[in-house]
This record gives C-alpha cells, structure tokens and sequence, in this order.
C-alpha cells in the first residue's frame, strides 16, 4: 500500500503536532534543574522536636536557606504531633524546592518504646518527603559527627558551634536544627567523592 508526500506530512502532523511529554507522578519540581540539585535538605525526626535544614551548594561556602525545629508540647496526642510534622514539612518543601533530603540512620534503642516513637516520627517525615519525589539518603550519627567535627562520638554542642561555622551563621543553631544541617553538610561532603561508605538511599 503506497503513501503520498501529502499523506505522509498529514500523519506526521498527526503524531507530533499536539503530543505532551509525560512526566513521573513523583518528581521533585526541581529534580532537573541544576539550582535544584544542588539544594538538600537535612531532617532530624523525633516526636517532640524534628529538625531540619536546607542549605544550597555555593562558593565560597553553602548558603543556608531554612532551618529550624518543628516543636510539639508533651500534652499533645502523638497523632497531632505526627500532623504538624508533616504540614510543616510540605511547606518547607514547597518555598524552597529542595532535590535530594538525608536523615539520620536508625540507632539502636535500649527502650522499646522511645524506638516505637522514634520510628513513627521517622515514618511521618519520609512519607511526605517522598511523596514530593525527593531522594532520600540516610546517614548514621557517628558518620555525621565524623564528618563534621571529626569525632563519632562529638557533644551536640560542639556540632552545633561547627555547624555554625562551617555556613557562616550569627550563631549556632538550636541542638535538632543543627544536627539536620550537619546532616546536609556530611551528605555534600561524602557525595562529591569516592567512598566504600557511600550515603545508603532509603
């Protein structure tokens, strides 16, 4: 069966006139984009006080867009704490686009209940921060602390005091939003180089 040249126009007119590009359902607005990759947010769960942290890679050091610590009193239920974490987190998410967000890795507690309360926190925070398509690393606190201060087993303060230096802040941050920054900051450090202990991807 023959096709003319008038024909042949008409079904390429057909095919590629009025196609769109279909995206993933779950994709980072800025996932494409270099200022998007080169924004990561650092997310320190607990119940009563998750921290966090975006910071944007520049020269001569990382600029610090947001930061601090998404509070909930103790006479609140978990479920309403579990609430806030989550609405606060989407509207960090939505003013500042970040691409790749790292947690901390699980630690071993003695506690069976603190652990019970720890994961549902965690849980909270990584179901909205994928359900906005972000990559999602996680590293273990010793790591971070390493990375940071040069010792595993650092004080919170001393990481904060660092943290503080390192993004050229007034002062240094509260204990949860400064751990969610040195996050951000050991997650750049180790992703921009080669390691047997890369940032494991949740």
């Amino acid at each position: 069966m023959g096709v003319t040249p008038r024909q042949f126009r008409q079904i390429q007119e057909r095919l590629g006139g009025s196609r769109r590009p279909v995206a993933p359902v779950f994709q980072s607005a800025n996932a494409s984009s270099a200022s998007g990759r080169s924004r990561v947010l650092g997310i320190d769960p607990s119940l009563r006080g998750t921290g966090y942290g975006v910071i944007r890679l520049a020269r001569p050091f990382p600029e610090t867009l947001v930061f601090g610590t998404i509070s909930c009193p103790s006479a609140w239920e978990r479920s309403r704490c579990l609430v806030k974490i989550v609405q606060e987190l989407r509207a960090v998410l939505k003013e500042h686009q970040p691409a790749v967000c790292v947690v901390e890795g699980l630690f071993y507690a003695q506690n069976l209940q603190t652990a019970l309360i720890m994961g549902e926190a965690r849980g909270a925070a990584l179901a909205v921060i994928a359900e906005a398509g972000l990559e999602i690393y996680e590293l273990a606190p010793r790591k971070v602390k390493q990375a940071i201060v040069g010792f595993g087993a650092a004080q919170k303060l001393a990481v904060a005091k660092m943290v503080q230096r390192l993004l050229h802040l007034a002062s240094p941050p509260e204990p949860d939003a400064a751990d969610a920054l040195a996050l951000a900051l050991a997650y750049t450090q180790e992703y921009g180089r080669f390691s047997l202990a890369a940032p494991k991807k949740v």
